[in-house]
């Protein structure tokens, strides 16, 4: 039997749901207020343009003209998949991944490797490796430029000591990719060297420790522990990288301006040109949902990856 003091107040179920539902919208305020900024900027910037883009695709909208203008359909779509000066942006941007992803993602591995094997001053690797990452890319773009200058840069004078015939890079149709993949490697080589030394920085020591005392040889440590343990944030890092490369623009537009000729005109190149040189908009916005569409396809790829590793594991 349960006694009741006289003059206690039992609250009731339902009142206390309803006063703490009341508390609830006053505590998500300031994190509301804190959002607001980032909320405002991500609609206003990615959001909103992202919109406009898959609308003007079907339209034929021009710089040149208010509006949308008259309605195309899928005739933007159906221009691009025709034209050989669009296949071949697409060519040279695939040319360019291919040209820095495998580089990156095995050059960002081996450093954060020894990195990780050095016991004093590894702070100063770190810092040397990812400093130039912090760089503008109009920098990057003056210093590689100077380097590849002909007859009075870095490069033609190192080949000149050499006794090689000095190569005009950017200025040659079969080099100038070249050299801006090798500038792009030196930039941004050192974020993945931070992702990797992050993640070998969590294996744990008994590892290997355990297989020196089996006799494993320092490559067999390698093979069999820290590459195996990678596999998700080598996934990731290949993904991160193959995005950043199909989205080259900056250093294009910068060193070579899609030349010479149009050796080195990328997807963005073409579509920019497409859009603020002939005007036409819708037809760079298709343009740009094709490039889109690839990309979503190739994290669709890496979701399905990362799943079977799930599984696996």
């Amino acid at each position: 039997m349960t006694t009741i003091t006289p003059g206690l107040r039992i609250p009731r179920t339902g009142s206390t749901t309803s006063a703490t539902a009341r508390q609830k919208p006053r505590q998500s305020r300031p994190a509301w207020l804190f959002i607001a900024p980032f909320a405002i900027v991500y609609l206003a910037f990615l959001i909103g343009p992202t919109l406009y883009m898959l609308v003007a695709s079907v339209f034929n909208t021009s710089l040149v003209q208010s509006g949308f203008g008259s309605f195309a359909g899928l005739g933007n779509y159906a221009e691009m998949l025709t034209r050989p000066d669009f296949w071949s942006a697409m060519w040279h941007t695939v040319q360019f991944t291919l040209y820095t992803t495998p580089p990156l993602v095995v050059l960002g591995f081996v450093m954060a490797v020894l990195t990780n094997r050095v016991g004093r001053g590894q702070w100063f690797f770190r810092l040397a490796f990812f400093v130039p990452f912090i760089l503008p890319s109009a920098s990057i773009a003056l210093i590689w430029s100077f380097i590849f200058t002909p007859n009075t840069g870095l490069l033609n004078e190192l080949q000149s000591f050499l006794g090689l015939t000095p190569t005009p890079v950017l200025a040659d149709p079969a080099w100038a990719m070249a050299g801006v993949a090798a500038a792009t490697v030196w930039w941004t080589i050192g974020f993945n060297f931070i992702l990797y030394l992050a993640a070998l920085q969590e294996i744990p020591r008994e590892l290997y420790e355990a297989a020196a005392v089996d006799g494993a040889t320092p490559w067999q440590q390698i093979r069999f522990i820290t590459i195996p343990l990678l596999g998700r944030t080598t996934t990731l890092v290949v993904l991160l990288q193959i995005i950043a490369s199909l989205k080259i623009f900056d250093q294009i537009y910068l060193m070579t301006s899609g030349g010479p000729g149009q050796s080195t005109d990328v997807a963005l190149t073409f579509i920019a040109n497409t859009a603020f040189t002939s005007d036409r908009v819708g037809a760079a916005s298709a343009a740009s949902v094709l490039l889109f569409i690839v990309i979503l396809l190739i994290a669709a790829v890496r979701q399905l990856i990362t799943r079977a590793q799930e599984a696996r594991a």
